[in-house]
């Protein structure tokens, strides 16, 4: 049995605070582990620009155990050479130390400006303060924490069975998933057979984080882990494939709505396809398409980017217009029938349902039995502002 809940899962510790990796005063170092043992989960992205910190995570989630993850904020680590190499492992090392942990089952994982130092001096200082073991719980604060340019915390929490499962995440931007996408940790006292936890934890990915795109681009830093330690007990697996589902999801769509300069979710929900891949690579299309993305910002009922988009789609020849239709919030646009409504009347049920903060988006291709669903946002001022003065 699922449900939400207050309660923290069994046997897991939080640390945050300020290290000096911004100027702002805000925290932006935290660390999250379990005081028993863990069997971990793990997927990352396949950028051939991984930081330090993805190398380092993807070694250590190799034997399916790991005790929790260190997470600096505003600063990615990325393209810095062996000196970030050193330095991630620094920092990797010694707050394992401090948790008299192994230095293999302890995680990293890095969000923020590429081609940057870390500031190593402020950073050293700060472990040296680190007492073991953190204080329970505390997952609002590492929520809080290991933003970037977020505009809210994400963190959501369930029940499942006598287990709670809680999982927070990061991200509103660079959001093209491959494998993995964003920060994204997941927490549990549930326990499950190792081959069952990671069966579960990638479908649920693949379903939901991996069906989320901002800007079509891909982060170098992508990290999704799920912690269990089995403090609670056994669960039914497809109770708990619900919980992490429900989970993962809520936090998709906080992230969609929350994409950078982002005032509207787009939901794209592809049937008829010839399979799952051609449904997710309709959907993805749709939802990057620029000029979709900025007529939902405008509420401009122009679905005719819709089928413009769907029609970019040049290697899959089975794509026949003639057998392809598209709604909007559950209006039909295309095809018009003879004996429906008019343009006009069509047009404007279109522009009320995007003038809404969710719009939702049916493709239905008339080939097969595939379907999926994508998420994103619309494009605004916002977007262009924030990006083209990121370090500035």
């Amino acid at each position: 049995m699922t449900g939400t809940t207050d309660r923290d899962p069994a046997g897991f510790v939080v640390h945050t605070a300020p290290a000096g990796l911004s100027d702002d005063g805000r925290d932006d170092f935290t660390v999250l582990a379990s005081t028993v043992p863990t069997q971990v989960s793990a997927v990352f992205t396949k950028s051939r620009f991984s930081g330090p910190s993805v190398v380092l995570s993807r070694a250590a989630v190799a034997d399916g155990q790991a005790r929790g993850v260190v997470v600096l904020a505003r600063n990615a680590n990325v393209a810095t050479g062996v000196e970030g190499e050193s330095n991630a492992r620094e920092i990797r090392d010694t707050v394992a130390a401090v948790a008299g942990l192994p230095e293999d089952e302890l995680l990293i994982a890095s969000t923020g400006v590429i081609g940057l130092q870390y500031p190593m001096e402020q950073i050293r200082e700060h472990i040296k303060t680190l007492s073991w073991p953190f204080p329970d719980g505390g997952f609002d604060r590492a929520a809080r924490a290991i933003m970037t340019t977020d505009t809210r915390p994400k963190e959501v929490r369930v029940r499942c069975g006598e287990a709670t499962l809680v999982g927070i995440a990061k991200g509103v931007g660079m959001l093209e998933p491959d494998m993995a996408t964003l920060l994204t940790f997941f927490a549990t006292d549930a326990l499950l057979p190792q081959d069952t936890q990671d069966r579960i934890f990638r479908g649920v990915m693949d379903r939901t984080f991996n069906a989320v795109s901002i800007d079509t681009d891909t982060s170098t830093s992508d990290t999704a882990v799920l912690f269990a330690n089995g403090l609670a007990g056994e669960v039914d697996p497809a109770e708990f494939e619900e919980a992490l589902h429900e989970v993962a999801l809520a936090l998709v769509k906080n992230i969609a709505s929350d994409g950078e300069g982002a005032s509207k979710l787009i939901e794209v929900r592809v049937t008829g396809a010839r399979d799952v891949a051609q449904a997710k690579r309709v959907g993805k299309t749709v939802v990057n398409s620029p000029l979709v993305k900025t007529a939902v910002h405008g509420s401009d009922p122009n679905w005719g980017r819709v089928t413009m988009a769907i029609g970019k789609c040049t290697d899959d020849t089975d794509i026949l217009q003639e057998n392809v239709s598209v709604q909007f919030g559950g209006t039909t646009v295309y095809p018009q029938r003879a004996d429906g409504p008019g343009d006009a009347e069509l047009r404007k049920a279109v522009a009320e349902h995007m003038s809404g903060s969710e719009v939702v988006i049916g493709i239905g291709l008339g080939i097969g039995d595939g379907e999926f669903t994508v998420y994103g946002c619309d494009l605004t001022e916002g977007y262009v502002r924030l990006n083209s003065e990121y370090t500035t």
